[in-house]
């Protein structure tokens, strides 16, 4: 029989230093121009920079116990080598060599004339499109995969009669508790078997306990608008709660209800000392390049979601608060757009309050809310905060667990995002970061999750989501 060798990409390594130990009483091979691969990027200061050192430095570890180019045996079983290429030994390849991606299908492709069962592993998916077409065996680093039929979304639905909506626990949620079919913090919204529009959310708390899930009261006149913007209401303003993920396409309220339930919980409640806000610096499409300014007015760009949001709440909530009604409002909103930023007055002569992003600026100002980089986080501890971290399906595992592990005494934190709509190299819906933690942690009593289905942002919106 041939013997198997699995040969690992560059890009496998730089997603997970540990792969080399994954494969157990399998020979592992790594060709010496990943190496140099390596070597080039080990000078970064970043996560990708962070991984080429340790993997540098596993290997260097691994030289105890012999050499590397004959082969070391590791602890799992395993064989690992350094391929070199054999002099002579080299095969006609179609791709243009100066690319060092071809070079390691080179190096593939000759092992595979030696007589080895090559399995190319990349996480580069072109690379893999390229070594079929070579006739080389290749998949992708599949560790802490999580596929999407099969993904946690905090919540399921059961069809009950509609007379069971009124017991205190209908017959079919008792019998998913008796059965122990319920994860801790998983939501149920039982519905009426003719009326999906009439339904009760109920959120499991261990042992047979559930408790009923009611709109959360505010000062001002927002609440939720389906069933899920409930539930992750519930668990915004849960204390119990330390780490939530909020997962949803575009226009589901996520940033929206967290802003919402954190200027609840700090200057209504006052549980927290702030709201820290930070997003990975991901562009859509082609960058812009070096943006000017203080660290401050840089990040203004990027935050630019934060100030939106804020300034819906400061709409929504604040104008209907001081009883201005639906044409007033709409009024408001069409002059603010207008760039009428500094206060107007109506067609009766009273002063309009002003709102879009002052409140936010003035929170600012005020030490409640903070706008920071992900850059700046590593080495920090972040007590008595209620922490937003957006845009995390753009963040590899071991960043989401950099950021989480900042949580300090008496802090929040919550992970936001769409694992849809990844602008990140090398990552997928299964390979993120937010999905992964969302994996992880599910079923612990301080961990909850919700995943958004609906969009609220606007009829269009919805029909993006649909259609495209």
């Amino acid at each position: 029989m041939m013997q198997r060798l699995y040969l690992l990409d560059t890009n496998v390594l730089l997603h997970s230093p540990k792969s080399i130990f994954a494969f157990e009483n399998a020979l592992i091979g790594i060709p010496a121009i990943v190496l140099e691969q390596l070597d080039s990027f080990k000078r970064e200061a970043t996560d990708r920079g962070r991984n080429a050192r340790e993997v540098i430095r596993m290997l260097d570890a691994l030289r105890e116990k012999g050499s590397l180019g004959d082969g070391v045996s590791l602890d799992n079983g395993g064989v690992l080598r350094i391929i070199f290429l054999k002099s002579g030994a080299v095969p006609a390849m179609p791709f243009k060599m100066r690319i060092e991606d071809n070079e390691i299908l080179l190096m593939a492709l000759a092992l595979k004339q030696e007589g080895y069962d090559v399995q190319f592993i990349s996480k580069d998916l072109n690379a893999r499109v390229k070594a079929d077409a070579l006739g080389i065996a290749t998949q992708d680093y599949l560790n802490e995969y999580v596929t999407q039929d099969v993904f946690y979304k905090g919540w399921r639905s059961i069809a009950v009669p509609a007379v069971q909506l009124k017991q205190e626990i209908p017959d079919e949620l008792h019998e998913l508790i008796v059965e122990k079919k319920l994860i801790h913090n998983e939501f149920v919204v039982a519905e009426s078997q003719h009326n999906p529009h009439n339904y009760r959310v109920f959120r499991y708390i261990g042992g047979s306990q559930v408790i009923a899930i009611d709109q959360p009261k505010f000062q001002w006149a927002v609440q939720a608008r389906n069933a899920q913007q409930l539930m992750a209401l519930d668990l915004l303003l849960d204390p119990a709660i330390q780490l939530i993920t909020l997962f949803g396409p575009a226009g589901t309220g996520k940033t929206f209800l967290v802003l919402l339930a954190a200027l609840h919980e700090i200057l209504v409640n006052r549980n927290f000392e702030k709201l820290l806000v930070a997003r990975p610096v991901v562009p859509l499409g082609k960058d812009v390049g070096y943006l000017p300014g203080t660290l401050e007015e840089k990040l203004y760009s990027w935050m630019l979601p934060i100030y939106d949001n804020m300034a819906l709440i400061m709409h929504n909530a604040g104008l209907k608060s001081q009883g201005f009604d639906d044409d007033d409002a709409g009024y408001h909103n069409r002059e603010y757009h207008r760039g009428r930023k500094k206060g107007y007055r109506n067609n009766r002569g009273h002063e309009r309050q002003k709102v879009g992003l002052r409140p936010l600026d003035d929170l600012i100002e005020q030490g409640k809310i903070s706008l920071e980089a992900i850059t700046y986080m590593r080495g920090r501890s972040i007590p008595y905060q209620y922490i937003l971290i957006d845009e995390v399906q753009n963040l590899t595992p071991h960043e989401v667990k950099t950021l989480v592990s900042r949580v300090g005494e008496g802090s929040k934190i919550i992970l936001a995002g769409d694992p849809y709509q990844i602008d990140a190299p090398y990552l997928d819906f299964s390979s993120n970061g937010l999905v992964i933690i969302n994996e992880k942690f599910k079923g612990q009593r301080l961990f909850g999750s919700v995943y958004l289905e609906k969009s609220e942002r606007s009829e269009l919106s919805q029909l993006v989501t649909d259609l495209l």
